[in-house]
């Protein structure tokens, strides 16, 4: 699942003693993975220090700082997960009662029967992808997640709602019209009143679907380097899963915060049940968490379209990093995961995990990228040996003529349909996050195609016509 390629490297991680100064490995590490920038923030003992390296977009000059705002990605479902343990704790929420109990969308839905707890822990029944499926032009007027939220009322749950574990956008998409229905105030406002601002958390804000020049722009790989994505409106529609816009520094204050064991923005006792298992189908999530009990640490990664980010504690410890990068890992090419367990390894003392499988992924993307050329010489020499083409005839002749094109027709579907559902995306989804790989998977469908018509195209031209 593409959502969760980036998860794996958090859970990798094992107890150690920090290596290298973290600002010495960062120098080395974000030029040569080709990353446009980075910020960091280190918590321990109370104290927040941190870095940064880099531009906020590539070539502008203008240099990131810890300060310097990123769109957090799937980070923000822990800052949803606060806000509903706030109405919780106000008497106003259930979390073993149905959605449908809150919003009237959900009344005759398949899935109003799916509990506050089960959205929470992703286990409603909802997948991947079924979350990653969202409105073609959601806009910046504030009916998108209202509208978003009514298509998914309409779609019955891939699998019975708490019988497994499926990390689902779709869960939080509902959890925030939850937030806005039962509040009676903008998820945005609320967030912003009542988590960011007793936090502290000055310089970040939650997607308004407005253009802020100031955050750092996102950089997807294009053929071994990386490219600026182009400049956008925030999306207000999916500001609930991923739409919480800070800075390193920030951020660290609300890792600090979830750590310190007191009743603040939620009571303490909240704070535990957000970072424990959310159900026995899920003993490695809580609620907007990630939980690894072997090396006891706590967190998320967030993705989005060039920028990845992570938020990992130490919780017994009271340690926590933050890392905003303003890059996309590429397939096998310009990865992060090695970059994100080095400082994690060094920050907070675990050990660092290998890159396995990255030769894997390089000579599957090479071998899309050499595809459609091996097609394209097939065509010119289908077009050369046209005679050789006419003159098959019988059983095996027309076996050898529409076998190509039954074959290409399902690498086609493989290549446009399987593949990417295996990452748990659309191959348009695919290709806002990796345009070189949907790039050159749609070219091999493409040019598959054409070699098989072309055969057949070349074999037909060549009969006569009735007499």
């Amino acid at each position: 699942m593409f959502v969760l390629a980036l998860c794996g490297f958090a859970t990798a991680l094992q107890a150690s003693v920090p290596p290298d100064p973290i600002d010495d490995f960062v120098a080395s590490e974000v030029p040569a993975k080709g990353a446009p920038g980075l910020a960091y923030a280190v918590l321990q003992d109370g104290e927040i220090s941190s870095g940064a390296r880099g531009e906020t977009l590539a070539g502008s000059g203008k240099a990131i700082t810890p300060d310097t705002r990123f769109v957090l990605g799937s980070i923000s479902k822990s800052f949803t997960a606060v806000a509903v343990m706030q109405l919780v704790e106000a008497g106003e929420v259930d979390l073993d009662a149905g959605i449908s109990q809150y919003l009237e969308t959900f009344s005759d839905s398949p899935g109003g029967s799916i509990t506050i707890r089960q959205l929470l822990g992703q286990t409603s029944g909802y997948s991947t992808l079924q979350g990653n499926d969202t409105l073609a032009a959601p806009g910046p007027g504030a009916d998108g997640l209202q509208r978003q939220v009514e298509r998914i009322a309409g779609w019955t749950p891939a699998y019975p709602p708490g019988t497994r574990w499926d990390y689902s956008n779709a869960n939080y998409y509902v959890l925030g019209a939850l937030i806005e229905g039962v509040s009676g105030q903008d998820y945005a406002r609320y967030v912003e009143a009542e988590i960011l601002a007793p936090i502290g958390m000055a310089d970040s804000f939650v997607a308004d679907g407005e253009i802020h020049d100031e955050i750092a722009r996102g950089h997807t790989p294009w053929f071994g380097g990386k490219r600026a994505v182009p400049e956008g409106a925030t999306d207000r529609m999916s500001a609930p899963v991923g739409g919480v816009i800070a800075t390193a520094r920030d951020t660290a204050r609300y890792l600090a915060v979830m750590m310190n064991g007191e009743d603040d923005i939620i009571s303490a006792g909240s704070k535990s049940e957000m970072m424990r298992p959310a159900a026995d189908e899920a003993p490695f999530y809580g609620f907007g968490w990630y939980i690894d009990r072997e090396n006891g640490t706590v967190s998320h990664t967030g993705l989005t379209p060039g920028v990845e980010t992570l938020a990992i504690m130490v919780p017994a410890e009271r340690k926590g990093l933050v890392i905003l990068l303003n890059s996309g890992s590429g397939m096998g090419f310009g990865e992060n995961a090695a970059l994100f367990n080095g400082l994690s390894a060094r920050a907070l003392g675990l050990d660092e995990a290998s890159e396995g499988g990255r030769w894997s992924r390089q000579a599957l993307f090479a071998s899309f990228a050499l595809l459609p050329l091996v097609f394209a010489a097939g065509i010119l020499v289908a077009w050369l040996r046209r005679d050789g083409l006419r003159a098959k005839a019988g059983l095996s002749g027309t076996f050898s003529l529409w076998f190509p094109l039954l074959m290409t027709l399902v690498l086609a579907w493989t290549t446009l349909i399987l593949v990417p559902q295996l990452f748990g995306v659309s191959i348009g989804t695919l290709g806002r996050f990796s345009p070189d790989l949907a790039l050159v998977m749609i070219a091999t469908a493409v040019t598959g195609l054409l070699w098989a018509v072309f055969r057949l195209g070349a074999f037909h031209s060549g009969k006569s016509g009735p007499t």
